[in-house]
């Protein structure tokens, strides 16, 4: 069917439907702005990204708020057996893992299960959850965080000094994230 005969078999009632009511458009100019900001696209090949030593795991950021305008960021670890993050809360951000390489032992709130390569777990923010690195590889997770943010505290987490991590320190920087551990 062509759009005319379409519209004059819509009616005028109907033709009211497809006009937009005022109300559901930003409240001002600047909000309009804040909502219509265009993001960039990108590619990441394999080895491109910022690397970041976190607490012993290296980190290769793809995407970070700067880039998506700050509804998501992604990352992929590198982690060795034993490796692993202790039960913990999210109060800002979702997350999720794909296991790339390896076996992740992943619980989100009590459920447990060993992931391989191709699994992939979801933990909803306040939701307490832990990951680690079990068998006899090295894994590889591709980790995305939405909305973004949680990059900047990686960053400040790659500053600390080498050797073992002043545990206190550490969660004084995750907390002022929003993440705490339990």
């Amino acid at each position: 069917m062509n759009r005319k005969k379409f519209l004059t078999q819509l009616g005028s009632a109907g033709l009211l439907t497809l006009i937009p009511i005022k109300r559901s458009f930003p409240a001002s100019k600047a909000s309009l702005s804040q909502a219509t900001v265009a993001t960039k696209e990108k590619i990441m090949l394999s080895g491109e990204g910022e690397v970041l030593k976190v607490l012993g795991e290296i980190q290769t950021h793809k995407l970070s708020g700067a880039d998506t305008n700050n509804q998501i960021t992604e990352w992929v670890n590198e982690a060795p057996p034993g490796m692993g993050i202790p039960m913990h809360i999210h109060t800002k951000e979702d997350e999720i893992f794909r296991v790339l390489k390896g076996q992740v032992k992943i619980t989100v709130g009590t459920n447990t299960v060993v992931l391989s390569p191709g699994d992939m777990a979801y933990a909803p923010k306040n939701i307490p959850h832990a990951w680690e690195i079990v068998g006899m590889e090295t894994a590889s997770m591709a980790t995305s965080a939405f909305p973004a943010g949680m990059e900047l505290m990686f960053e400040e987490l790659d500053a600390l000094p080498d050797g073992p991590p002043d545990l206190e320190r550490v969660a004084q920087i995750c907390a002022n994230y929003g993440i705490r551990f339990v």
